[in-house]
């Protein structure tokens, strides 16, 4: 299994994705997990000469010798009610499917959407009518589309595909031959044991998300800072025939000041500490490289 990471652990060190990559490389990573998370209107991918950016990380992996392997696009909620908001992500969406065509990544993972009240078939219904505004540009591009399962840490009774047996229930309802699934496995400690449900999912296991936590919060750590069983994941990924990337997502084990599950406490007087420190995140990124090979090496799968 080759080891992946998200351009996503220097996204609040670095505001351009090449320097995002020069820190990937500089930690030892190969593979890259192309974060498209966060776009806006003004983000250079968004604009008319938007494959000339791309084509400027596309050489620039190319001359590290690095791949694109697989990306996260779009974050928000496709089903808000804010009509300008639910267009802006489905045409940042498409945009991202497109960009994972010119870089000859094969799986980019698009969240569903959510909302208060729905039952498990509207939501259901809702999220396969948003999917199937995709279709039209994954067949033209090529490019799968993978949904993610979360937590009721995150999302309370909003989002109905936290355990295997719904994803892959949901992948079924959606049916669609590029439509299939990745396993995030910090959402799934905060609901318990995930043997069973990776099991679950089986053939339509795509892609993963690593990334530990305590079991009560989703905190992107890097492995070994939290409760993961890291055996059992590993065991599974073996027992359902994964074939896949062993792809990171572990951008938050460094706490940036305001982050969402639990804000720095402020101090009026000074804040010059607020922020974590670039060295601390280069030390972090080599450390998870180095743990990733560990985990791997431990079961003979790693793969340069």
């Amino acid at each position: 299994m080759k080891i992946a990471t998200t351009t996503g652990d220097f996204e609040l060190f670095y505001p351009n994705d090449c320097d995002r990559i020069r820190a990937l490389h500089e930690a030892g990573f190969k593979y890259i997990d192309l974060s498209m998370y966060e776009f806006t209107p003004d983000s250079p991918y968004m604009q008319e000469n938007w494959r000339e950016e791309v084509q400027k990380i596309k050489e620039l992996a190319d001359g590290f010798g690095m791949k694109f392997v697989q990306a996260h696009s779009q974050g928000g909620n496709p089903l808000s009610e804010n009509k300008a908001e639910a267009d802006f992500i489905l045409d940042a969406t498409i945009r991202s499917i497109e960009i994972c065509q010119m870089l000859g990544i094969k799986n980019t993972v698009v969240h569903s959407g959510f909302g208060v009240g729905l039952s498990k078939e509207e939501w259901f219904e809702k999220n396969k009518a948003f999917y199937a505004k995709l279709f039209p540009v994954m067949e033209k591009c090529g490019v799968c589309v993978l949904c993610e399962n979360s937590t009721k840490a995150n999302m309370g009774d909003m989002y109905f595909i936290n355990s295997g047996k719904d994803m892959y229930e949901f992948i079924k309802f959606v049916d669609h031959p590029l439509f299939h699934g990745c396993w995030d496995t910090g959402h799934a400690n905060c609901e318990g044991s995930q043997y069973d449900e990776i099991m679950a999912i089986g053939e339509e296991l795509y892609a993963i998300h690593y990334n530990d936590n305590r079991g009560m919060q989703d905190e992107h750590l890097i492995p070994f800072l939290g409760t993961l069983n890291h055996d059992e994941i590993i065991n599974a990924l073996l027992a359902v025939g994964f074939k896949g990337y062993f792809t990171l997502e572990c951008g938050a084990s460094l706490r940036p000041f305001g982050y969402w599950l639990g804000e720095r406490r402020p101090f009026d007087k000074d804040n010059r500490l607020a922020q974590p420190p670039l060295f601390m995140q280069n030390k972090i990124e080599a450390m998870l490289y180095e743990t990733a090979k560990y985990l791997l090496d431990a079961y003979g799968l790693l793969e340069e």
